[in-house]
């Protein structure tokens, strides 16, 4: 099979590329990025793409399974609008330039919580992205969200302290939806959840993904 990803460069994403390059399953491995990219595996290609031009990759954008794992944080877009862009528009282009080219099954990272009438902008955001793939009725849509991540080597303090705060709830049985959980965790799920899941929308969350982690067949 073709892969196809967006949002490879983040800490899922790298992940990601590599389980997906060591899976027997995945012969062909696209990555649509801003800029070059190192890439140690034979079987992954590089795209570099004007995320505000869709229209000029498209017929690029083909394969069996997109992957979509691209995010900001507010704190490094600047602004809502520059994070709307970030984690919406340019997720939302990708998804409609794959259907365009027949691309049968689209996993999307989202966000716990995710819900298009949230009053808190992230989750209404992450909501709203969902909605508007699902109107693309791609033969399988997988949602996947994850719970709080641990990334390798880490320097968001933010995130530290948001870990330990989350691990502090779980000991006193709290918030067990919310435990911290890998990148690699969430990108073994998403493999395997493109591979097994049934046709039509798909929504695993939290510390269900943890149900996705041996090796399974299509």
């Amino acid at each position: 099979m073709k892969a196809i990803i967006i949002g490879a460069t983040g800490a899922t994403g790298k992940d990601l590329v590599k389980l997906l390059s060591e899976n027997e399953d995945y012969t062909d491995i696209e990555l649509f990025v801003r800029r070059e990219i190192s890439v140690e595996s034979g079987n992954v290609k590089t795209h570099i793409v004007d995320f505000d031009k869709p229209s000029e990759w498209q017929q690029l954008v083909n394969g069996d399974v997109a992957f979509s794992c691209m995010g900001t944080t507010l704190k490094a877009a600047g602004s809502k609008e520059a994070q709307w862009k970030v984690d919406y528009t340019y997720q939302l282009d990708f998804a409609k330039n794959a259907k365009a080219s027949g691309v049968k099954t689209f996993v999307l990272v989202s966000s716990v919580s995710a819900n298009s009438k949230s009053r808190f902008f992230y989750m209404r955001m992450k909501g709203e992205l969902e909605d508007e793939i699902k109107k693309l009725n791609f033969n399988k849509f997988v949602i996947v969200r994850p719970p709080v991540l641990i990334r390798k080597g880490t320097d968001r303090m933010s995130e530290k302290i948001g870990m330990k705060g989350v691990r502090v709830f779980n000991a006193l049985g709290l918030f067990k939806k919310m435990k911290p959980m890998s990148t690699e965790k969430v990108a073994t799920a998403m493999i395997n959840l493109s591979k097994v899941s049934p046709e039509g929308v798909t929504i695993v969350e939290g510390q269900q993904l943890l149900d996705f982690q041996g090796k399974m067949s299509r």
